[in-house]
């Protein structure tokens, strides 16, 4: 579903980046196969290249390459997304040109990290990326990994432009999205999947989920049956996820390890982590499967 209020759909994938068994090179065949699968598993959009597709460790060809062949394998029809976040704003504007040309229908990007920067200076870099490009700017406000958010005023600020249509929200902070959710014709997407329900109950769009690379259909049905108007089986549904997020997100792995280890379990493209990330225990794929085991079939 993509409309004016879900430019991208409502249920993204942050999709991980599939590498050859050394992980020395991107496993293309494996991305596209990967793509295709979540697609028909009920993700109306992808996004690639960010923290989940381990941006950190790959080559800017490595990323055009990525869009270039996912593109290709799931048509026009669904919307791919390039995070292009660094923390040089030239790089990132480089990053986001070559992404439009290798055919993305929009960019993914993240607040400057480490330096730190004053309000300002992020607004002016956000201004300069979608300055530079034709297609839509989805901002990702994620403090926890860049040191400092995208304030709310900020953000109503940033939405006053063309090209600046959506958000990925990893602030933790309900009030303040919700402000901004309220005052502006911004397109909110959680970016932490135990928020997804409680952003969307207070007007969010959708979500950018990680755990949807193992369990596409379990992370929507919270959505779907919300936008049915019923709220008791939304509740019930984002409820049976919860194990499974707990063990993908915040059991002190990366979730960048998690998804490629249950996804490589489950005989799905993934292949290996690059350093400095290492592989899961086998005693973590274990809990994992067990986890996924009994989603699947509560669901």
């Amino acid at each position: 579903m993509t409309s004016a209020a879900a430019p991208f759909g409502r249920a993204l994938c942050a999709m991980i980046t599939p590498f050859s068994p050394t992980g020395d090179s991107l496993d293309l065949s494996g991305a596209q196969k990967l793509a295709d699968h979540l697609v028909s598993s009920g993700c109306d959009g992808l996004v690639l290249n960010g923290t989940t597709g381990e941006s950190p460790t790959t080559t800017d060809a490595e990323k055009s390459a990525l869009v270039r062949e996912v593109r290709e394998a799931v048509g026009p029809g669904v919307p791919v997304l390039a995070g292009v976040g660094s923390a040089h704003t030239a790089h990132t504007v480089e990053l986001a040109r070559a992404a439009e040309l290798a055919g993305a229908d929009g960019l993914l990007v993240v607040s400057p990290y480490y330096s730190r920067p004053p309000q300002a200076a992020i607004e002016a870099h956000f201004y300069r990326v979608a300055d530079a490009v034709g297609i839509p700017v989805m901002l990702y406000d994620i403090p926890g990994r860049t040191g400092v958010r995208i304030e709310p005023d900020t953000m109503l600020r940033l939405s006053e432009h063309p090209r600046i249509t959506a958000v990925k929200d990893c602030a933790y902070d309900l009030l303040g999205s919700a402000k901004v959710i309220a005052r502006s014709d911004l397109a909110y997407y959680s970016g932490s999947e135990e928020t997804n329900l409680p952003l969307r109950a207070v007007g969010a769009t959708g979500f950018v989920s990680t755990v949807a690379n193992a369990a596409p259909q379990a992370m929507r049905a919270a959505l779907d049956a919300f936008d049915r108007g019923d709220v008791a089986a939304a509740t019930a549904h984002h409820q049976r996820t919860l194990t499974l997020v707990e063990l993908m997100m915040a059991a002190g792995l990366p979730g960048t390890v998690t998804a490629k280890a249950l996804l490589g379990a489950l005989g799905l493209p993934a292949g290996p982590v690059r350093e400095p990330l290492q592989p899961a225990a086998t005693e973590v794929v274990d809990g994992l499967l067990a986890a996924y085991g009994e989603l699947v079939r509560q669901d």
